[in-house]
């Protein structure tokens, strides 16, 4: 009964006639930047941070979230209509997606990416709904021990998880955290890597920094990278036939169950999950020669397994405090920006926002099929607008945002300067993704340490004498280890490959 109370909580905060307004403008959003590749929503939610000053903080992150699993959904449609992925998650569906829209059934491609779409976004949904609870009641157990082990876990897990090579990875992880320590120490007040600016006293301001290293950034590799996009599938219907649904039923459920579960892991879970999801349906599939042409269930089951990832990934975000990809890092940025402190007290402080996130991505699913489908053509059309008529007016947005946090001309250079840094990165290959987790958690991972110190009067056993804690880090080892197996390394290579 409980369980039925909160989510009665959520609804009436969800399908508030304002809140359903913000949910909608962020699933339209969220749609156009996975329709136009090269933008995404981590690009896009860092520069409507500042917005979400001047918004309730329920109705700020119902927004924010609409964004990132609304870009689920359109990214599939220009992965099926002209190959190319407008999320790296959508980059499995394009591989049967464009060959059945080649076949002239881009219409019945697109129906299914969205059927399968809202049965995982449904579906994950109601996991978070039963298990955020429980979840956060454990974590009200956690000392800071705990917490300090469970930070490097979700760090080890995500260098495991991202793209390229993991020394790379681990080497953002680290650049992030020193960047996370920038400014005024919590304990003593000493002023720490500050260059004598003032303006750093408060530490690095996190809006400029996502905004460069993923906005910026991303806006120099477009104009060096934009190429002409040819718009030629024809969709003659929408409805798939009987042979169909029969053949996207079982994918769809394995897309759902796989995706719910991988997508909680830290760093790439959403995108693991619909590369896992394609290898399983081609290999319990009769005819795996099938796939590559044109196979219905190499889009069912992914594009379940990328949404169904996308929503789960709020679990440790709304339970732990612990981003699980750099969208959930700006989230929990939207959160401390309102004030709220992000961790298990939320549930319990906050249940409107608890229980009003968890219940708008239902009413948010159904906002998508509403709007997805019927407006296919006008997203096509979308895509024949050249690029060089669109940065112009992202980087006066991201610029008028950045600077109305803090009304400070230092958070454009910060802006500029870690957007240069974000191209530059991207060049050698090294993901920003790791940077950012690792920069929203330095200062968590910081307090968290020094604090078990204290406590423990300086004996660094304290992580291990603790039962979870020592657990949590034997795990992180033991990632460490399995991920640079020979074998493991090869299957990463196969599974993340960066489309550009």
């Amino acid at each position: 009964m409980e369980l039925l109370d909160n989510l009665g909580l959520g609804l009436s905060v969800a399908l508030a006639p304002y809140n359903i307004a913000f949910c909608f403008l962020g699933v339209l959003l969220g749609t156009l930047v996975g329709v136009l590749p090269g933008i995404g929503p981590t690009a896009t939610i860092a520069m409507l941070l500042p917005i979400t000053l001047k918004l309730a903080p329920e109705t700020s992150l119902i927004m924010l979230a609409g964004i990132y699993y609304g870009a689920q959904y359109g990214g599939s449609t220009t992965a099926i209509l002209i190959n190319l992925p407008g999320e790296s998650s959508s980059a499995v569906t394009a591989i049967d997606g464009y060959q059945m829209a080649r076949q002239g059934r881009a219409g019945v491609a697109l129906a299914t990416a969205a059927i399968g779409s809202f049965f995982a976004g449904t579906v994950a949904t109601f996991i978070i709904a039963i298990f955020a609870p429980p979840l956060t009641e454990v974590a009200l157990k956690f000392g800071s021990a705990e917490y300090f082990s469970l930070m490097v876990l979700g760090l080890i897990s995500s260098v495991a998880l991202a793209h390229g090579s993991v020394v790379k990875a681990l080497g953002m992880i680290i650049l992030g955290l020193m960047l996370g320590v920038v400014g005024t120490d919590i304990y003593t007040g000493t002023p720490r890597f500050t260059m004598g600016f003032l303006e750093l006293a408060d530490g690095l301001n996190f809006v400029a920094v996502a905004v460069g290293v993923f906005g910026i950034a991303e806006i120099l590799r477009n104009l060096e990278n934009e190429t002409d996009r040819e718009v030629g599938a024809k969709i003659s219907t929408l409805w798939p036939t009987k042979a169909d649904f029969k053949a996207m039923f079982a994918p769809i459920l394995r897309g759902t169950a796989l995706g719910s579960a991988l997508g909680i892991l830290p760093g790439g879970g959403a995108i693991l999950a619909s590369f896992a999801a394609y290898t399983v349906e081609k290999k319990l599939s009769r005819t795996p020669e099938r796939f590559g042409r044109g196979a219905i269930e190499g889009v069912a089951s992914p594009e379940s397994a990328n949404n169904a990832g996308s929503q789960t990934s709020f679990i440790p975000m709304l339970t732990l405090g612990i981003p699980a990809n750099p969208v959930m890092a700006l989230m929990i940025g939207a959160m401390i920006i309102q004030g709220i402190v992000p961790g298990p007290e939320v549930a319990s402080s906050q249940p409107r926002l608890f229980w009003g996130i968890i219940a708008s991505m239902w009413v948010g699913n159904v906002l998508l099929v509403l709007l997805n489908l019927p407006m296919v053509g006008l997203w096509v059309r979308l895509l024949r607008i050249p690029y060089f008529l669109l940065f112009p007016a992202i980087l006066v947005f991201a610029s008028i945002g950045v600077y109305s946090v803090n009304s400070n001309v230092f958070d454009l250079y910060t802006m500029a300067a870690f957007g240069l840094l974000g191209y530059i990165l991207a060049k050698l290959d090294c993901e920003p993704a790791p940077l950012l987790l690792g920069f929203v958690i330095g200062p968590m991972l910081e307090e968290h340490l020094r604090r078990a110190m204290i406590i423990s009067r300086g004996d660094p056993l304290v992580f291990f004498d603790r039962p979870i804690s020592a657990g949590l880090l034997i795990a992180s080892a033991l990632v460490m280890v399995i991920v640079m197996l020979p074998s493991v390394a090869k299957k990463r290579e196969e599974v993340f490959v960066e489309e550009d």
